[in-house]
């Protein structure tokens, strides 16, 4: 399985059941000889009168980015390939907003623009317009 799922909070391993979409936003679950009928709402589930925050996360979203962080810590922005600064965006002490343009890097004759992961505020900047960077190299933290 390649997604991580916790309700309220705590990681939970998905039960072998039948799950069937029996109106939008409406579910019925059937698990060993026990039913239930499941109201969900953007990350919340109803069942039974009871309510529960629901979160995703996918696996597969982590590995590829490498420079997601979560939304209390440090998030580093690397190069993904190997390439060169054109433009820097921002400044250190920027505030910054989840996909906003840092960084315009041309890697083989491509410019790709690289994008804060998430809110916050320029920490660092490593680089310089025109440097040089390999695959991985940490170019900005965003705190």
């Amino acid at each position: 399985m390649n997604r991580i799922i916790r309700i309220d909070g705590h990681m939970v391993e998905p039960a072998d059941s039948d799950l069937a979409e029996t109106e939008p936003g409406v579910y019925s679950a059937i698990a060993g000889l026990s039913s239930w009928e499941a109201q969900v709402t953007a990350n919340e589930i109803t069942i039974g009168g009871y309510t529960f925050l629901v979160e995703f996360e996918d696996r597969r979203q982590w590995k590829r980015s490498g420079r997601a962080a979560d939304a209390k810590g440090k998030a580093s922005i690397t190069a993904a390939m190997p390439g060169k600064i054109v433009r820097i965006l921002v400044a250190v002490d920027d505030a910054v907003v989840a996909g906003q343009g840092i960084f315009v890097v041309e890697a083989m004759k491509m410019q790709n623009e690289l994008k804060a992961p998430r809110d916050g505020r320029v920490a660092a900047i490593e680089v310089s317009e025109n440097d040089s960077v390999v695959a991985g190299a940490v170019l900005a933290i965003i705190e």
